[in-house]
């Protein structure tokens, strides 16, 4: 440290980025002969989004029975080739491809052409994206489901059996736990030797961070370095598993899983806050501190409705089902709710894809679309409702109803109106759904909408009714079908004979309302605005006939009518009135009828409504899922995924896959509970393995298997398979204890290890994928931000209750993991640092190394907050020895001590800056040194 400029990176790593961007960039660009192979990543999306979208769009036109121009799209080789005039795709320069130009409609030939279905614009971006990406595209893509023989012996599918733990002599002064028996035999077998345990002090300040997120203590550091020995050790892990620290830190990665956030992401005008999101982080947390055992840990995630010991008293437990209620919205498209919560359990509980088989069968695991409709079934039956996790109190009970009262008596008053609106004014609208389907007309259509104060959503209504009468014969309105088609210059000329043929009460064979016939007796109607007149006369007439019968009942004492004894009367009552009429508005359709004021009144007094849920009187409130009280239903698979093509309905069950050929249909309610206990099941060959691997994972940096959510046909056998296998058996006999096996991790020598090169193991295995050494990791958002609290002392230690802001003021210096989560807009200072997209389930978080990392802790506001604080906390106001200071400022920071040639550049730095600062400059001096020390990777990477 030789001057007051701050340097986190030497030239050779600014050289090594550098590098790395151009290699980045060059791999993402195509010069080879076809589109590059997707990553397994590339390949997921290509199968949930891309496919589908040319399965809807393009396969009619461009697939295995019909190639227009050439053109076949649903395989790899034949997009390749395009059409008979060349290709559509331009490998070297993907943005330029006519593929991308015909679905922007901006070429020739633009697609879908003239007469299909258009591509909605959220449609154009991911086709345009994937192009512009190179359109990866999974290479064996068209081998169909794998072959039964290679189900039958893939890794993953395999009974879970303890294997015995290898016994080798020359180990046993190695080994500590039986992991390390394991690790020992696959080093053998490369002729590598383990390295050496890492120094007491690197091994805590690993199992600390590993465990907790957070440095050790000094405190603690120096009663490890006076006791070394292996009971030393195991207290250190002891207390480490036994601090609430560490439900704050594995919750964290749950909810990475999870996909938690405490928004919903874009849901148009609706209240955009999960305002009770927090209780589901706090669940995770409570529940992993208490060690709940993991099959009940998902059991409660999943259907704790069903397990609670009674289902009409408020629930703690309930706020646990936030892990299938908390995900995006999807503008509340109720198939991409439902798609988002299979993906979620099942990527999350039995890593696999089996949200790729939605429009289809599974590319390659043996998935089939029946399957992934047996689950959608399941949550089809499943609905959500706000529930409370104590009991309320009478006046939060009462200031509730009152509110929603509210809400209820509005939106009926407004109905009432709106329905009395469109009777009185029906034939307007029968005018105004002319207008909207006759182009010609659309210009008078904005006039008369704003004359009659009329909404779209009816207009339409009325357009599609008049649609099916033009196709099913209406005795009612044939007549005005009919005369709708006449052209507006000739119009009286042409109703003549049609006119005689009504009043005749018969049109094409088929009779006519007597009363709509006796309207076109006599004068000839001259023009469709003057037949319009004619009907809103009738149904006025009809409107007021039904309402003096029904007054006549009332005054008479006599029984309500049900209907009108005429029956020509009675058929145009019938458009008017009855749950079926067009001029009724139904309950679940009313807010789309309802125009910008009603709606604007009805959205404040949802808002008091929202409000008051989340008062200071409110007690803590759930979204959790409840079984449809209706008896559930077997769901038809959707074919291609659309829902407007039901095909065969397939029971409720769990994947064939995994519950053999045996398997029975679910008929406990919806099946959820049941579905819990198939994947809760110590048989379940994959829901142990999984979740083992993913404990390795955080410990190690790689899982036993790399693919931590893809246990799938593609993925290749674990690093240690018979490691795998014993610890996920050791998992369930000891009752599914998560602090069990952390334990034995932490205890074991593998995980002691140093984490220093050795260059003979590294050329027999580059990759540490034998574990001869620890592998160095850098700090993640949540750690890097909770250490600079830590060490600047100003963390605050409280637990649960709502999230906090961590990046705009006013800043809560709580930790990380009790940090607001806004899905839709995730502040860049989570981007920077590679936090988990809340949009989907992540396995494990990206590792960056970006300019703009290094640029946040030079110059962020936050880093000179920690800074100034580090440097100014209570313990350094009587140092009075620079030395001494600086000593100090290295153990808060790095816990040890600096050594001569850090302490003589510290010296320099700081010139004869004294250690009691009198003035801004000698703390400036001070903060930046603090600073420095924080800038290190020592700081910032765990060895």
């Amino acid at each position: 440290m030789t001057s007051g400029r701050l340097q986190p990176e030497s030239a050779t790593r600014a050289l090594r980025w550098f590098v790395g961007i151009v290699s980045l960039f060059a791999a993402s660009v195509s010069f080879g002969a076809e589109p590059r192979e997707a990553t397994l990543g590339e390949a997921l999306l290509f199968e949930k989004e891309i496919r589908p979208l040319l399965a809807k769009h393009c396969f009619e036109c461009h697939g295995e029975k019909k190639q227009e121009y050439g053109l076949r799209l649903d395989r790899r080789v034949h997009f390749l080739k395009g059409t008979d005039e060349g290709p559509i795709f331009n490998i070297e320069k993907p943005h330029e491809s006519k593929l991308l130009k015909s679905i922007r409609r901006e070429g020739d030939f633009p697609m879908p052409p003239e007469g299909k279905e258009k591509l909605a614009a959220e449609e154009v971006s991911k086709l345009s994206d994937w192009i512009k990406n190179g359109a990866p595209w999974p290479k064996d893509e068209h081998a169909g489901e794998p072959p039964a023989q290679a189900v039958a012996n893939h890794w993953a599918f395999q009974p879970v059996k303890e294997p015995p733990v290898p016994a080798n002599p020359a180990a046993n002064a190695w080994v500590r736990t039986p992991i390390d028996a394991f690790i020992w035999e696959k080093l053998q077998s490369k002729n590598i030797k383990p390295s050496p345990a890492a120094d007491p002090r690197t091994w805590l300040r690993r199992a600390t961070y590993d465990v907790t997120g957070l440095p050790p203590s000094q405190a603690e550091l120096d009663e490890l370095l006076k006791d070394p020995s292996p009971a030393a050790y195991e207290r250190a892990v002891d207390r480490l598993l036994a601090s609430p620290r560490y439900g704050e830190r594995w919750g964290r990665y749950w909810l990475d899983l999870a996909r938690y956030a405490d928004t919903k992401g874009y849901v148009f005008q609706e209240d955009r806050a999960y305002h009770y999101a927090y209780v589901y982080r706090d669940w995770v947390i409570n529940a992993l501190n208490r060690d709940l055992p993991y099959d009940q840990f998902l059991l409660k995630q999943l259907a704790a409705d069903r397990v609670s010991a009674d289902p009409a008293q408020p629930d703690p437990d309930r706020a646990a089902q936030g892990f299938l209620t908390l995900g995006r919205r999807f503008l509340n498209n109720k198939h991409d709710i439902i798609d988002d919560r299979i993906d979620v359990v099942m990527r999350t509980t039995q890593a696999l894809t089996v949200a790729c088989a939605r429009c289809h069968d599974h590319k390659f695991d043996p998935i089939p679309t029946a399957d992934y409709y047996s689950l959608y079934g399941v949550f089809d039956a499943s609905k959500e409702q706000q529930v409370p996790l104590a009991p309320p109190s009478e006046e939060y009970a009462k200031g509730l109803k009152e509110r929603e009262d509210k809400v209820n008596q509005y939106k009926d008053d407004e109905l009432k109106k709106l329905r009395e609106h469109v009777r009185q004014n029906a034939g307007d609208y029968l005018l105004l759904a002319q207008f909207k389907a006759n182009d010609e007309a659309r210009p008078e259509l904005t006039k008369q909408m704003a004359k009659l104060n009329a909404s779209r959503f009816l207009i339409d209504r009325w357009k599609k009714e008049l649609e099916r009468v033009g196709k099913e014969h209406s005795p009612v309105f044939a007549p005005w079908v009919a005369l709708a088609k006449l052209p507006e210059n000739d119009f009286a000329a042409q109703a003549a004979p049609l006119c005689r043929d009504i009043a005749a009460k018969t049109m094409n064979g088929k009779p006519i309302n007597e009363r709509v016939a006796n309207m076109f007796m006599g004068e000839v109607p001259s023009s469709i605005q003057d037949v319009a007149k004619r009907y809103a006369t009738l149904f006025a007439d009809v409107d007021k006939q039904w309402q003096e019968t029904l007054k006549k009942a009332e005054d008479e004492k006599q029984p309500t009518p049900k209907e009108l004894a005429d029956k020509p009367t009675e058929e145009l009552r019938r458009v008017l009135y009855g749950d079926k009429a067009l001029a009724h508005i139904p309950d679940d359709q009313a807010e789309n009828a309802f125009l910008k004021p009603a709606k604007d009144k009805l959205k404040k007094l949802r808002e008091e409504v929202n409000d008051w849920r989340s008062s200071d009187k409110a007690p803590l409130q759930a979204l959790a899922l409840f079984d449809d009280e209706k008896p559930a239903k077997d769901h038809p698979i959707l074919l291609r995924g659309n829902p407007s093509r039901p095909g065969a309905r397939v029971p409720r069950q769990f994947l064939k896959v995994v519950a053999g050929e045996e398997r029975k249909p679910f008929n406990n309610g919806s099946g959820r509970l049941e579905l819990a206990r198939a994947i809760a099941s110590p048989e379940n060959p994959l829901t142990a393995r999984v979740m083992v691997n993913r404990v390795w994972m955080h410990y190690f940096g790689t899982g036993l298997v790399a693919t931590g959510s893809d246990f799938g046909i593609r993925t290749g056998p674990p690093t240690h398979p018979e490691l795998l296998d014993y610890l996920a058996a050791r998992f369930v006999a000891e009752g599914w204890s998560l602090k069990k096996l952390h334990r034995q991790i932490l205890l074991s020598a593998v995980y002691q290890q140093a984490s220093s090169d050795r260059p003979e193991a590294r050329a027999a295995d580059p990759e540490n994928s034998l574990l001869w050494r620890a592998n160095r990791r850098r700090l993640d958002l949540e750690a890097l931000r909770d250490s600079l609290l830590v060490v600047s002392g100003t963390l605050d230690e409280k637990m649960g209750g709502p999230s906090i802001e961590m990046v705009n003021p006013p800043k809560s210096r709580r930790r990380s993991v009790y940090g607001y989560i806004e899905r839709q807009n995730l502040p860049g200072f989570f981007r920077t640092f590679d936090f988990a997209s809340p949009d989907n389930h992540t396995s494990q978080r990206f590792m960056t190394t970006v300019p703009q990392q290094a640029l946040f802790l030079l110059n962020s506001p936050f880093m000179v907050e920690m800074a100034a604080a580090l440097s100014r906390r209570d313990e350094f106001k009587d140092i009075d020895q620079v030395p001494t200071k600086i000593t100090a400022l290295f153990r808060a920071t790095l816990g040890r001590e600096p050594t001569a040639e850090e302490l003589t550049a510290a010296q320099e730095f700081l010139g004869d800056t004294p250690a009691k600062p009198e003035n801004k400059d000698q703390h400036q001096r001070w903060l930046r040194f603090a600073q420095a020390l924080l800038l290190t990777n020592e700081f910032a990477f765990v060895d």
